[in-house]
């Protein structure tokens, strides 16, 4: 089974994707098998990552921003703005795939595990696509 998800975003930051995924692992019907997530962005990616204590991901966001600044004068990709090709290479630098088992008919993420969509550009009200695909084992 295909379905689309559709994420809107408020700029930079990572979004919790969790329940969306979760209710359609449930729509599915499937006791087994297996969930692929992909985005379909060059500018986003996804990780799973701790959801209990926002701060992590505060700490995630401002880390790979001093990883990969903005402005620097390597970049030649700089018409679509200063965040555009640090964007890319934050994309390169983390996952554009997920793939999550299921058993009983439910993720088998850990307790403090949620999935994430990380957005790595400062645009607001733009929305991001990602594919979801649950096969049952």
């Amino acid at each position: 089974m295909n379905q689309q998800l559709f994420v809107p975003v408020l700029g930079q930051g990572l979004y919790d994707i969790t329940s969306q995924v979760v209710s359609e692992v449930s729509r599915s019907g499937i006791d087994d098998g297996l969930v692929t997530l992909f985005v379909q962005h060059t500018s986003a990616s996804l990780l799973i990552q701790e959801n209990a204590d926002p701060a992590v991901q505060t700490d995630l966001q401002n880390w790979l921003n001093r990883l990969v600044p903005e402005n620097d004068p390597l970049y030649t990709h700089v018409e679509e703005g200063p965040d555009d090709m640090p964007a890319h290479i934050k994309a390169a630098l983390t996952a554009v795939s997920l793939s999550i088992p299921v058993m009983q008919g439910a993720l088998t993420l850990g307790v403090w595990q949620g999935i994430y969509l990380w957005e790595h550009r400062h645009h607001q009200g733009a929305e991001r696509r990602l594919i979801l695909n649950i096969q049952s084992g």
